[in-house]
């Protein structure tokens, strides 16, 4: 690592270390809260964030189901973060991955990144649900599930590393991992401090970039780093439920997310990172109200569809599991719904006439799909 490169607005400090490729130096942040004074100019952008988030909460807590949009939002999080470590499933493969999950036969097998992006989904859904505070051992469970059974299991999973490590090869040195714990522990004290030095939403991006700083972690960083933000943002911000996830926007600007982290710790540029930080929450929120908007006249729209076909109540749950997931098999729906293959079947041929569904032909078992779901779940937007 170069020490040029830091300033003496750096908020840290510089160790000298030995590792396994010579004599090197490794950063150690100081404790939040930084010295740094949210500046005025960006106010309004955090005005207008902080009001898109009401809105969006707002208009989730209008969902009767918030299933239908939430889980969406939580599998679109879970492709854009790991896409943004280089791992790559479509939607529609995560999706059709969840109704019929494979093993890897080798490293090599394409089924480990739909299993690595599942894992993310999965422990993303665990952190949601879970009782706990945001502690460590909250987040070293959440590691844990994302590395499991995948590339990485072997890379001590749910525990803070042994050994030095380096981000982008050797361009930035993290805290050696004898230099950890301390500052694992004042940044957890300073997340359940009963009053912040800034507004939740600034925190939630003082703590994302001092948590990627330390990289606890031998692998995975990243990832668990994110799955604490999206943590954060619900449980600091006032959501009712998990309805914000920034991740799309930081792997549509994945060089700038890292570039802005690393001038954090050069620099002390917690302006520019924090700015960055408001205008991707800004775009995500808007992103996800239109989302909303758009998946809830679609759902008006197929239940005026169910009433010109078949009004029944079966038919509804089953529109409503259509927006839970787009892909339906027969075999799945008949043991979800505890009815007989061929009732699940005449049941969802009767939403293909009626144009909610279409049939996959090169799929099996039958497997049937709701494109305009999916486009309005998971496609990109115009």
């Amino acid at each position: 690592m170069d020490p040029k490169q830091f300033t003496t607005h750096s908020p840290g400090k510089l160790l000298s270390i030995h590792t396994g490729w010579g004599k090197d130096c490794a950063y150690l942040p100081n404790p939040l809260p930084p010295s740094w004074t949210f500046p005025a100019e960006l106010w309004p952008v955090l005005s207008e964030a902080k009001q898109q988030m009401g809105l969006l909460e707002g208009l989730g807590r209008t969902i009767p189901n918030p299933h239908i949009l939430l889980r969406p939002l939580l599998r679109r999080e879970a492709i854009r973060s790991s896409a943004l470590e280089g791992t790559f499933a479509s939607a529609k493969e995560l999706l059709l991955f969840e109704l019929d999950p494979k093993t890897p036969e080798s490293d090599d097998d394409p089924v480990n990144e739909r299993l690595e992006v599942d894992n993310y989904r999965k422990a993303l859904q665990y952190g949601v649900e879970s009782e706990f505070p945001l502690c460590w051992r909250l987040v070293c469970e959440l590691h844990s599930l994302l590395l499991t059974n995948v590339r990485g299991r072997d890379r001590a999973p749910g525990q803070f590393r042994k050994i030095q490590v380096g981000i982008g090869g050797t361009r930035f040195i993290p805290p050696p991992p004898d230099q950890i714990i301390d500052p694992l522990n004042s940044l957890e004290r300073y997340i359940h401090r009963n009053e912040g030095s800034y507004d939740p939403l600034v925190e939630c991006f003082l703590v994302h970039y001092q948590f990627e700083t330390i990289h606890p972690f031998i692998d995975g960083n990243g990832r668990v780093g994110r799955v604490l933000l999206a943590l954060m943002l619900q449980r600091t911000c006032g959501f009712s439920k998990p309805w914000l996830y920034l991740s799309e926007y930081l792997e549509a600007n994945r060089e700038a997310y890292m570039q802005l982290l690393f001038e954090v710790s050069t620099k002390g540029h917690w302006t520019e990172w924090v700015e960055f930080c408001l205008h991707g929450t800004l775009a995500q929120a808007r992103e996800t109200i239109i989302r909303c908007e758009r998946i809830l006249r679609l759902k008006d729209s197929y239940m005026r569809r169910l009433s010109e076909i078949d009004g029944s109540t079966r038919l509804s749950t089953i529109v409503e599991k259509v927006f839970d997931s787009p892909f339906v098999q027969i075999t799945h729906l008949a043991r979800e719904l505890g009815i007989h293959y061929q009732t699940a079947q005449a049941d969802l041929e009767k939403l293909q006439q009626g144009k909610i569904l279409i049939e996959l032909s090169d799929i099996r078992p039958r497997t049937f799909f709701a494109p305009e779901v999916f486009e309005v779940a998971y496609e990109q937007l115009d």
